[in-house]
């Protein structure tokens, strides 16, 4: 039996005790799992220090290395984390619909864990611990198959989670991650249909695509992030460059962070200069339509040398780095349109007083989360007052959005007669 294979067996016998835990011996295992974060800091910033060297020796961009790392202050914030789910309300057990049936049967429906999920992810070593907190909260066993380039920080932060785990009482094999590298193992977990319950890819584009098409195991796709700023020509003129250099510069490297930015051309001469000014100040490489060009072109040479023609592929790119896509459009319907077609579903935001263009974006936009006069970068479970997420669904079916406990959970009907029959 390979690793996979007895990884997704154990995982299977573990679910079945996972479930038939109480809340405060899960709760207890995740303040468990907090303290042992920060009592092995030490050694898990020494882990994910091999991973980061070999990340920049093979010229791995900055934004990518941000993700990648860990220190003291990451660590105690992931730790405080888990503390917070584990302050949360349980999320098993509740009755989510109740009646009596005609027959005289009282029926009940109500949350129960999904039994084993499994996480495939890239360079983020806090979702190692999210998973493995939110998992653990919803009574789920959880296996984890994190990316070669966060190998050492994901493997040494499963161990500390997982004994620290079973300390505080959890069944063995609750927390699995897979640990050879090889890329078929990657497949196979994408092929246990009946031993694994669902499949969460989280990271790039290709990963996230490669994982929909080839899964047998139901999949919740995550992630991609596309995401737009749209400057109508009635928007706060005291509001528009904090909220675009925030949701481009303040981590570029994330899902939540613009990389398109649509201007009314009403308006465009009025911000176009000092947006892209400012946005070059922060390094920020430009792809841009005719409209932006010509008005770069009178730019600084800071501005210019950063400026490329923007191509139909641009409009479709998350760059996960200091880049960004800049068009004029004619107004709200084209904005619109445009968002709808080259979006990722995730995250748009428009900026405009008129009340009526803010209802018809909000409306109309097909996204997971639409946002009037803020900073897309709030789409994160704990800004939603979630607590931790074990990613963003950019999908419909069972979940939307920034996906926390409730997320993670199914339900079951229980039905209690006194003898009927049919």
């Amino acid at each position: 039996m390979g690793e996979v294979l007895e990884k997704a067996t154990q995982a299977r016998a573990a679910a079945q005790k996972l479930a038939k835990t109480d809340a405060t011996t899960r709760n207890k295992a995740l303040e468990a799992m907090a303290q042992a974060l920060e009592n092995n800091a030490e050694y898990l910033i020494a882990e994910n220090a091999k991973d980061v060297e070999a990340a920049r020796a093979k010229g791995t961009e900055e934004p990518l290395i941000d993700r990648l790392l860990l220190n003291e202050a990451r660590i105690k914030g992931i730790a405080d984390a888990l503390r917070i789910l584990a302050k949360e309300n349980d999320p098993l057990g509740k009755i989510v619909s109740g009646r009596t049936l005609y027959n005289g049967i009282k029926m009940r429906q109500v949350t129960v864990p999904l039994g084993v999920v499994a996480m495939i992810y890239e360079a983020r070593p806090n979702v190692t611990a999210d998973a493995a907190g939110l998992t653990l909260k919803t009574g789920n066993a959880c296996i984890l198959r994190g990316g070669s380039m966060a190998n050492h920080s994901n493997l040494s932060m499963t161990k500390v989670l997982y004994e620290a785990g079973i300390e505080a009482g959890l069944p063995e094999f609750w927390l699995q991650s897979i640990e050879t590298t090889d890329r078929v193992a990657t497949t196979e977990l994408m092929h246990l249909h009946g031993m694994i319950d669902v499949l969460i890819p989280r990271g790039s584009a290709s990963l996230i695509r490669t994982t929909v098409e080839n899964s047998r195991v139901p999949v919740i796709e995550t992630g991609e992030g596309n995401c737009h700023l749209y400057i109508h020509e009635a928007a706060d003129q005291a509001i528009v460059l904090p909220i675009a250099v925030n949701a481009k510069i303040q981590r570029p490297g994330v899902c939540n962070a613009i990389e398109t930015i649509l201007i009314d051309e009403a308006v465009a001469p009025l911000y176009i200069p000092q947006l892209l000014e400012t946005l070059a100040s922060y390094n920020v490489k430009f792809h841009v339509d005719d409209a932006v060009f010509a008005l770069a072109l009178q730019l600084s040479d800071e501005v210019t040398s950063r400026l490329n023609r923007a191509t139909e592929d641009d409009w479709g790119t998350e760059y996960l780095n200091l880049e960004i896509a800049i068009k004029c459009v004619k107004g709200i319907d084209e904005a619109i349109e445009h968002i709808n077609r080259y979006g990722t579903h995730h995250s748009d935001s428009i900026l405009s007083k008129d009340i009526a263009v803010v209802a018809r974006f909000l409306n109309e936009v097909d996204s997971a989360a639409v946002y009037a006069n803020a900073s897309t970068r709030f789409t994160d479970g704990g800004e939603f007052g979630l607590g931790a997420e074990i990613g963003i669904s950019t999908q419909k079916l069972h979940a939307r959005g920034p996906m926390g406990l409730d997320a993670l959970t199914s339900t079951k009907y229980v039905l209690e007669g006194s003898g009927q029959i049919r």
